[in-house]
């Protein structure tokens, strides 16, 4: 950052300001949109962003992060419109958060010293402040990801001391879940679920599983919706090999057969190797 970053960006968002303006007086589309109707694209953009950064693209991050930040523009045109804030209210109030639950950055306190200090900090400001009335796991959306909120759960859970020791006992419980599913499939009690669409309890037996693999993320370090989206992605460019051998085979996926697929699923393995050595 220069020293005069501060004046273009704020010429530059200026300008946004005005754009938005007019797409709304101009555009039929954005003059029919409304709060509730723009919440997917907020989701959809804010995921693209997301994409962008794991691809380390600078032009494709820049681009992704307009396309969010106008998003944040349009919801705040609209309020402003309804008489209920603006955009300067939107931005006053991050930077008044953000002072207020720094104050060891922008004032004087002692025993911040970690980045574990700032989290536990973080959330004193933010019980006093009344964001956390009650329990420590509330504030946490329900519409985030499965995979994402299950691990903030986790997490917040484990600030309070509620949380295996060893990450060999976190290995044991996703045994014994994974050891519950195969008895009662054994025992036939899955099986008759599947079979009458009973599928509260099949989704009972999974979910701790799913649940007990996310804690092993967490003890491991690794972000569990990060991981299953670089698995899916490396599935697709892998059936993605598979499908353009059987066009050039001029062969049908549904009569290659499975040995064949598999052979060349593995070869793909070995490219994307030999790619990355």
């Amino acid at each position: 950052m220069t020293e005069d970053t501060p004046k273009k960006a704020g010429q530059e968002f200026e300008g946004l300001l005005e754009i938005t303006k007019a797409l709304r007086e101009r555009c039929p589309w954005d003059r029919e949109q409304s709060m509730k109707s723009l919440k997917p694209y907020i989701i959809e953009e804010a995921y693209e962003a997301l994409e962008a950064i794991d691809e380390e693209d600078p032009g494709k991050i820049k681009e992704e992060l307009g396309d969010l930040l106008f998003q944040i523009v349009f919801q705040a045109h609209i309020a402003a419109e309804k008489g209920l804030f603006d955009i300067a209210d939107v931005v006053r109030s991050i930077s008044e958060k953000m002072v207020g639950r720094h104050p060891h950055v922008f004032g004087e306190e002692p025993g911040v010293k970690t980045a574990g200090d700032v989290l536990r900090k973080w959330q004193e400001h933010k019980r006093r402040e009344g964001k956390l009335k009650g329990s420590l796991l509330e504030g946490i959306p329900i519409s985030l990801p499965a995979l994402l909120r299950a691990q903030k759960v986790q997490k917040r859970a484990s600030r309070a001391g509620f949380d295996w020791e060893r990450t060999e006992k976190v290995f044991l419980k996703l045994a014994e879940e994974i050891d519950e599913l195969k008895k009662a499939l054994e025992a036939g009690e899955l099986k008759e679920a599947v079979e009458t669409g009973e599928k509260d309890r099949i989704e009972d037996e999974l979910g701790d599983i799913l649940f007990s693999m996310v804690n092993l993320a967490r003890f491991l370090g690794v972000q569990a919706e990060e991981a299953l989206g670089k698995t899916t992605a490396r599935f697709i460019r892998r059936f993605g090999y598979i499908e353009k051998k059987a066009a050039e085979q001029g062969a049908a996926l549904s009569k290659m057969g499975l040995e064949r697929m598999n052979a060349l699923w593995e070869e793909a393995k070995e490219l994307e190797s030999m790619e990355s050595d």
